[in-house]
């Protein structure tokens, strides 16, 4: 069999994800990298040499079947529409778009075109989110109410070791990443297990400034506490990136008769509980348990970053193209487009006092023409732009000169 030719966009996160394609038999034809010290860096953790270019249109000229888009956070979408122009599959790290006009150009070329697109959404395919899904498809929960998602990765806030490796200049979009942004890694799972999609958001801040004796960073939340109005009236309380607390990925889902969640700081253990009066046959009132794979390539998982998610989520990439079907929801490029308009339009609302936000469905073009123009950012670009809106709840919220100064230095080192 034809072996599916790879090109990774992004040597960081991209090598990392490109290393479960060659487990799944990929070839991996070249790497796009502007830096050429993470460039190298790359190549040694692939371990092995695959032509390097800087830009991206000479990378795409190598005719890769697929493209991995790992580049900086908010600038995927003119990279994946050149795919798209191509006929290249597009294989696309989260958010899919940094504004709301990129959300409405990604579609246009999207339908234009013959290529599958993937988010890279990983967290749903950890084991504890697959059985939470498994259990709301079962339907003993009944009709699904409520669900929580958080991710919560505070960090050391002096930690040389990670400025120097995730936020390695001082204007970095990790430095000016509204909390709300991040947010795929807690409202995808609800999304995948329950099968809703939000048509709501409003979103209220949790400012507290990290003590940081050295940053660039313009951002003094810990986290932005978002809620959903979805399609089938239920409602869902997530986080984007937070850091509060201590580290924990949790996920919980509210039913009619009962409830399922994987329990914070006891690894994959899940708790599953119903009503006295709604049990189902086969289970207890309370069901304490670990959840198994039940999955031939369980071997290959055990290897994956992200619980195994990295692994799975590019199988069933492969199993798009070689079935020529674009993935169901919440991989498909509208829940995509749907995920990035609720972080984007969190952060409004975390601007405005809390007020809602109608969730445009970019699937009809008098939503499209609303915001084809809507160029809001808080983010700088490759391209020498600016932020034209804040990144913090609190606008005048900056590090002094002292600690970006400091940083400076430390990622000079």
């Amino acid at each position: 069999m034809k072996k599916t030719k790879i090109g990774v966009f992004g040597a960081g996160r991209g090598i990392d994800i490109a290393k479960n394609f060659l487990l799944l038999g990929c070839e991996i034809v070249a790497l796009c990298e502007h830096n050429p010290k993470r460039a190298a860096m790359g190549l040694e953790k692939l371990g092995f040499s695959v032509p390097v270019f800087e830009n991206f249109d000479e990378f795409i000229e190598q005719e890769p079947d697929a493209v991995i888009i790992a580049n900086y956070f908010h600038e995927h979408t003119p990279y994946a529409i050149k795919c798209f122009e191509k006929g290249i599959h597009v294989f696309c790290e989260c958010i899919s778009n940094g504004t709301m006009a990129e959300g409405v150009e990604l579609i246009r070329a999207f339908e234009k075109s013959n290529s599958v697109f993937m988010l890279a959404e990983n967290y749903p395919q950890m084991i504890f989110n697959r059985e939470m899904k498994k259990i709301c498809d079962g339907g003993t929960l009944g009709k699904i109410l409520y669900a929580e998602g958080e991710y919560n990765h505070p960090a050391c806030p002096d930690s040389h070791e990670f400025n120097k490796e995730y936020v390695y200049f001082t204007d970095h979009w990790r430095n000016y990443l509204p909390r709300s942004y991040y947010v795929t890694h807690s409202l995808a799972p609800l999304m995948w297990s329950t099968g809703a999609t939000p048509k709501r958001v409003s979103a209220m801040p949790v400012y507290a400034p990290m003590k940081e004796s050295a940053t660039a960073r313009r951002v003094g939340d810990r986290a932005a506490i978002i809620t959903t109005l979805n399609d089938d009236e239920s409602v869902f309380r997530v986080t984007g990136c937070a850091a509060f607390g201590a580290h924990h990925n949790a996920y919980r889902i509210c039913g009619e008769n009962g409830q399922i969640e994987n329990l914070r700081g006891m690894g994959d253990k899940m708790m599953l509980r119903y009503n006295d009066w709604a049990i189902p046959e086969g289970r207890e009132e309370v069901n304490l348990y670990e959840p198994q794979w039940n999955d031939g390539d369980e071997e290959f998982i055990s290897q994956a970053g992200h619980g195994g998610g990295d692994y799975i989520v590019a199988r069933m990439f492969l199993e798009c193209i070689n079935e020529g079907r674009q993935p169901e929801h919440p991989y498909d490029i509208y829940s995509a487009v749907t995920m990035a308009s609720v972080a984007i339009l969190a952060h409004r609302s975390v601007m405005n006092g809390g007020i809602p936000y109608d969730i445009p469905d970019f699937r009809n073009e008098e939503y499209r023409k609303e915001h084809e123009n809507d160029r809001q950012t808080p983010f700088c670009g490759t391209d020498g732009s600016k932020p034209n809106i804040p990144c913090c709840s609190k606008p005048d919220y900056s590090p002094t000169q002292e600690q970006i100064a400091k940083m400076a230095e430390i990622l000079a080192e």
